[in-house]
């Protein structure tokens, strides 16, 4: 089972002068992010540059057609973007709890923010189709020998 633990953003990481990381904080995801290596079930992690640096796609429908319009960064709402995430592979639900309950606060100490948990999908959870094989067939190429 594989979860994303999603590190919401705040206005300290949508700044236009981001301010360096606390070294408290790089120094416990460090840790942290160690301790999953350790225990193998640490598949990637990294933060988001802030949204300013970004686009979205958006879809659509202009005269009887499928449209899509970019929108340049930055976004207004801070607390519904990303700033980063790890991604894990865990046995149960209940093991992606307990790594996440122990996820650094990702601001500073004492600070309010928001981690959020997924599970990702994964293909044996799709109906089979024609479709489905081709991402299957992509997935092996893509898995080490």
């Amino acid at each position: 089972m594989r979860f994303m633990i999603i590190v919401k953003s705040c206005p300290e990481f949508e700044a236009e002068v981001q301010p360096d990381p606390d070294p408290a904080v790089m120094a416990a995801m460090a840790t942290y992010h160690e301790e999953l290596a350790k225990a193998g079930v640490l598949l990637d992690g990294t933060g988001l540059k802030p949204s300013r640096t970004g686009w979205r796609i958006h879809y659509g429908q202009e005269g009887g057609k499928e449209s899509r319009r970019v929108v340049d960064g930055p976004f207004a709402e801070a607390k519904e973007l990303i700033a980063g995430y790890t991604l894990i592979q865990v046995r149960s639900r209940e093991e992606a709890l307990e790594w996440s309950r122990r996820f650094p606060n990702p601001v500073r100490a004492g600070a309010e923010a928001i981690v959020e948990v997924r599970e990702l999908f994964e293909l044996d959870d799709f109906t089979p189709s024609e479709a489905l094989d081709k991402f299957k067939a992509m997935d092996a190429m893509n898995k080490p020998n």
